[in-house]
């Protein structure tokens, strides 16, 4: 019943927006600020346990998982012992938000894990592989097929944290190839990543 009546307290906006006085109102400021920085943890380990996922790492996925699920229940019981307060649920709305936000940035920053980049330039092809491998990049050419005839295709296995690098020194010589980026699961055999 206790249940009942807090949800039915939930949608009765006008005793939201009661007033309160000067050391409550600092609690509930307090409350909604802990319920924010609660789901931006949780869900930034979320961001990054699923990344862990993909790329194969359970153990950190799992540990990730742990963490996650810890601070949920923590926020979420916060949450619902005060479900007469609106403003606890916009702090965790944007908690969520930023959460991803951060996850993902944070992500891009470690930049865990491995790309395959696959390069077409139309003019410069010998000379982006001579500087890819001059910056000790291993590199493949592989023979392809365009609509306008025979091109090369040039394919690199890197480390996703030099991604930006690579990007740079293709762009410097030939600003008009064409650069596909995706995830790399390594299976057998050696990564040759650069070695700087």
């Amino acid at each position: 019943m206790k249940n009942i009546n807090n949800i039915n307290k939930l949608f009765n906006f006008r005793r939201s927006y009661k007033t309160y006085s000067d050391e409550k109102m600092i609690e509930v400021i307090i409350g909604v600020i802990l319920i924010m920085l609660m789901r931006i943890c949780d869900v930034t380990l979320g961001t990054m346990r699923t990344i862990f996922i993909v790329q194969g790492k359970k153990y950190l996925a799992g540990l990730a998982g742990f963490g996650e699920v810890l601070i949920w229940v923590f926020a979420i019981r916060f949450v619902i012992q005060e479900l007469d307060n609106i403003f606890n649920l916009f702090g965790y709305a944007a908690g969520f938000g930023l959460g991803n936000i951060i996850g993902i940035t944070l992500e891009q920053k470690i930049g865990m894990g491995y790309i395959q980049f696959n390069i077409i330039s139309m003019h410069h092809t010998d000379l982006i592989v001579d500087t890819l491998r001059k910056s000790k990049y291993g590199v493949t050419i592989l023979p392809g097929e365009g609509g306008r005839g025979g091109v090369s295709i040039i394919v690199l296995i890197t480390a996703r944290k030099f991604q930006r690098d690579v990007i740079n020194l293709i762009e410097s010589i030939d600003k008009n190839a064409f650069i596909t980026v995706q995830h790399s699961l390594p299976y057998r055999g050696f990564i040759h990543a650069s070695r700087k």
